[in-house]
């Protein structure tokens, strides 16, 4: 599942449990899911920033010059 996904899925389980008429176990269900998915997106943002770190650190003794000047 990709991070859209999962985040549509992880705001899905928010209005889940959010909402009235979910039972407990399904509420325990749906929490341990979203907890799951919760902790899957923060470690592919912490990838993705780590990527950007080293992509910007790659570039650090590139110089971009006008071609006019």
């Amino acid at each position: 599942m990709n991070i859209e996904g999962a985040l549509a899925r992880l705001e899905e389980i928010v209005q889940a449990l959010e909402g009235e008429g979910t039972q407990l176990d399904e509420s325990l269900k749906l929490f341990a899911e979203g907890v799951k998915l919760a902790s899957a997106i923060k470690q592919r943002l912490e990838q993705s920033e780590l990527k950007v770190r080293q992509v910007l650190e790659g570039a650090e003794g590139f110089n971009v010059e006008d071609f006019l000047a």
